[in-house]
This record gives structure tokens, sequence and C-alpha cells, in this order.
């Protein structure tokens, strides 16, 4: 009994790897559209023909795991064949087997009908359809589908191991295990409609945020669709569609990595102490020459620290930045490969280059007396 349940765990893991494949199995290359590579084609030649043959071969082998799990009983004799196909014996173990069968041998069937007049029937083939003009055949869209992916201008945005996100000049494509989503950005609306933050990491502070992006299409019998993405795939989706993307009045997002530091350092500015002035009027920002300068580094490091030759040190500045523009600096001198590495980075003062870390940096607090 131990055996069966080890194999039925193993095989219900590896289905799940197959369906969902992670980063390891990626990398390793032991995915649907790699190990059929040969069968496939060339993605980049042959677009969407490309994928209408990975989406028959992921429904075929999808549709064969709960036949393989049977017969992986049978194999490593879990089940004794003989019994379970015996007329007359275990009637449930029939139908189970016959249930199993179905899937594989209903795709089959479909695939047939699909491929009968060149995929004409195929969903993708169908999607396309909607965008013929002047009576021509899907054929002519699945061309110039394939003419603008060829071209080194599109965007490809990964958004999870099994969905991607194409944009070229003139369509917006979502690309999942089954089908193909299009959409002509001439007669398209897209509406970021929600945003959410979750934590990267429960043991640190890193966030990411993704928002969810509708696709609306004005065409008649084009189905919309959604786009979810990471928030700081946004501006690489908005430079590249000839339409604006509308954002709900309601919905806030870092939209660059540098509007999400910016937040984050103003999180953790506000949790240090206040740096305590006197009753005087504070100068504009030097930065933006907007907001006032609000800002003081004042030297909070501990003593040990700043033995060291690398510690923090004083700066004798008065306050002549507000919070924003120091985030900004701040942000300015950091390495942008590493951006896990920032809040915990130094920095210098933009004046007299002291240097300082994000513990250092503080409110200004006006005392009246």
């Amino acid at each position: 009994m131990s055996a069966f349940i080890f194999y039925t765990l193993f095989y219900l893991l590896m289905s799940g790897c197959i369906v969902y494949p992670p980063t390891e199995f990626v990398s390793a290359g032991l995915t649907v559209k790699d190990i059929f590579a040969n069968w496939l084609g060339s993605e980049n030649e042959f677009f969407i023909q490309y994928h209408i043959r990975r989406s028959v071969i992921t429904l075929l082998v999808h549709s064969m795991l709960p036949l393989g799990y049977i017969l992986g009983l049978i194999f490593f004799g879990h089940v004794d064949a003989a019994k379970l196909f015996h007329v007359g014996g275990n009637f449930f173990g029939l139908l189970v087997v016959l249930c199993f069968t179905i899937g594989p041998f209903y795709m089959l069937n479909k695939v047939f009908e699909w491929s009968a007049h060149d995929w004409a029937t195929h969903p993708i083939a169908l999607n396309l359809s909607v965008y013929s003009n002047n009576n021509m055949s899907w054929m002519s869209v699945a061309s110039d589908i394939n003419v603008e992916y060829r071209r080194v201008d599109k965007i490809v945005i990964v958004t999870s191991s099994v969905t991607r996100i194409v944009a070229t000049d003139n369509w917006i494509i979502k690309i999942t295990p089954y089908k193909l989503q299009v959409a002509h950005q001439s007669d398209a609306t897209l509406i970021v409609n929600k945003s959410d933050t979750h934590l990267m990491s429960p043991t640190t502070r890193d966030q990411v945020q993704f928002i969810n992006i509708q696709v609306k299409p004005t065409r008649a019998m084009a189905k919309a669709f959604d786009i979810r993405l990471n928030a700081l795939d946004f501006k690489d989706l908005q430079d590249k569609v000839s339409r604006p993307i509308i954002v709900l009045q309601n919905i806030t997002f870092h939209r660059t990595l540098l509007d999400r530091f910016i937040d984050t350092f103003k999180e953790e500015v506000n949790r240090n102490p206040f740096y305590d002035i006197g009753l005087q009027e504070l100068d504009q920002c030097i930065g933006c020459m907007q907001a006032s300068s609000n800002i003081k580094l004042n030297r909070l490091c501990s003593s040990a620290e700043s033995r060291d030759s690398d510690g923090c040190t004083t700066c004798f500045c008065r306050p002549m930045w507000c919070i924003e523009c120091m985030a900004k600096w701040f942000a300015s001198r950091q390495d942008e490969n590493a951006p896990e590495t920032w809040l915990s980075s130094k920095c210098t003062c933009p004046v007299c280059r002291a240097k300082f870390c994000i513990l250092d940096v503080c409110h200004v607090r006006t005392l009246n007396h």
C-alpha cells in the first residue's frame, strides 16, 4: 500500500509539473514545446502555425495523463491487468479505465476534425477569422501576424511559465497552453481594472505588484480577454501599443522600479525619528524647486558601525532636499542590476559627500516655542 501511495503522489506531482511547469522544468527543457520542438517547427518563422500545432500536442499530452496513471499502475504491478479487464470481474475498475480512456480518444477525434480543412475550424483559426476583411481567409490574418512577429521591435512579456503576452505593431496576443487570444490594436480598448500586491518572501520586505488589464475588442464576434502582468512591465506594453491604456481612478500601482523604490523609501524613513529644528522657514528643495525641503541627514548608526571604514559619517548640511528627491538620488547611486540590495546600501550626500544609509534619513520637524 505504501508503494501505491508513493506512486500516486509522485505521478500527481509530475503531472502538475507537466501541466504547469516550474522554473526547473523550463530550464531543463522538460516542457511540451521543448520535447516536441522538432515537430512544432520555428515559432519565429510561422508563429500562428507553430501555436496551432503546440496547442494540439499540449491538449493530447494533457488528456493522456489520467490514462498514463492507470498504465503505470499496471506496469509497476499495483493493479492486476488480467483481473481488471476480465469480463464479469471488477466493474468499477473497468468503469474507471473507460473514463480515463475517453479523454484521449475524444481529443484525437477533435484534432482530426480541426485538421480536415487545413485547420480552418481550429479555435485559433476561428479567432483570426473574426479579423478577416473582404471575404479573405484566416490565413491572410495569420500571415500578417507572422510577418509582424518576425520583426525585432516586438515585445514579449513572460507572465508565467505557461502564459506570454506579445505586442507587435498592430496586434496584442495572449499565449496560453491551449489557445491564442488576439486583438487588433486599432479597435481594442485597454483598461487597467485591478491591482494587487504580494510579498515575494515572508522573510523579506520585497513586494511584487500585479495589474489586470482588460482587452476589449470592439469588432463584432471578437472576444475580450484579460492580461495579468507585473506592474513593472506596464511601461513596456504602454510604449508599444498605439492605443492609450485607461487606468481606472481607484487603481494605483508602481509603473517603474523607481516608483516602487520611492514608496518603499518613504515608508522606511517614516520609521526613523524626527530631526527637530528651531522655528525657521524651510527653503524650497534644491532638487525639484517645488516641494519644501523636509529631509535632514542625521547619523543614527551604532557606534560599532561608525568605526567601520565603510560606515556612515556625519553630514553638516542644512535641510535642502525633499523626501522624493532624496529617494531618487539614493536610487541613482545604486547598482541597477541588484535592486534587492538598494535599501541596505549606502549613499553619499549630494552636497558634502558624507556617507549615509536609509537609517540616517530623517523628516524635519519644526519646534514651536
